[in-house]
């Protein structure tokens, strides 16, 4: 599936929605190490950018995202649309980070 088709809008620049097929999603639920959750207390003292739980959050949205996706592609999906991403703490520590979007199959205007 191309980058470009996969949206927070409810349109892809210049295709038509032909079928929707649903809601699709990727859910990714990661705990902090030990040695995570010291450094990155380490780097609060310094203040700034947490280096460390920055890198953690930005993986597990990519896990999340790539999931999606192969999950449009097994409904047989060429497009997402209205997507978006949450995250909700299971337990201390614990955060689950979901993406989800709606499949769609699109044509070309003009096709």
């Amino acid at each position: 599936m191309k980058a470009s088709h996969v949206t927070m809008s409810m349109t892809i620049d210049g295709h038509r929605i032909e079928e929707t097929l649903g809601v699709v999603r990727g859910i990714v639920v990661r705990s902090r190490s030990v040695i995570g959750s010291i450094g990155a207390r380490l780097q609060t003292l310094v203040g700034g950018n947490i280096t460390l739980l920055t890198s953690l959050c930005e993986r597990a949205r990519a896990e999340a995202f790539a999931q999606m996706i192969e999950h449009a592609e097994l409904l047989g999906a060429d497009g997402i649309i209205c997507v978006r991403y949450d995250a909700t703490e299971i337990l201390p520590g614990v955060t689950e980070v979901l993406c989800y979007g709606t499949a769609v199959k699109t044509a070309s205007h003009g096709a």
